[in-house]
């Protein structure tokens, strides 16, 4: 499943804060955003259904809840981006980074540490 750059405003809020209803992800996206009632809906419609979230009713009103977590969003998108880009392979992406953004002291000390814990589970 791909959620848009879009979508993910709306599954964003979600994951913040669920349930939500139709009227609280307009105030919050679509106010954000500068997005209209009409457009926060259609992603709203999409996320159903890609069933990436769901409407359930509860207390006289229809809220809706993500049904894909965050970390596997963030996973499935992190591979998509490392496959379409730097075929599929983590040091040419980092070397990227690196290369055209300036990492902080503890970025690099971050990146030191990680590649160490790597080393010692082998």
């Amino acid at each position: 499943m791909h959620i848009t750059a879009a979508e993910s405003q709306v599954m964003e809020a979600l994951w913040r804060r669920e349930p939500l209803t139709a009227d609280e992800l307009v105030a919050e996206v679509g106010t954000a955003q500068a997005w209209g009632e009409a457009t926060v809906k259609t992603l709203i419609n999409r996320l159903l259904k890609k069933k990436a979230i769901k409407s359930e009713r509860a207390d006289g009103r229809h809220g809706y809840r993500p049904l894909v977590a965050r970390s596997a969003y963030v996973q499935a998108e992190s591979q998509g981006l490392l496959d379409r880009l730097f075929e599929g392979q983590l040091a040419p992406m980092i070397s990227h980074f690196a290369q055209h953004r300036a990492l902080k002291d503890e970025e690099i000390a971050r990146l030191k540490r990680l590649i160490e814990e790597l080393e010692d589970g082998r």
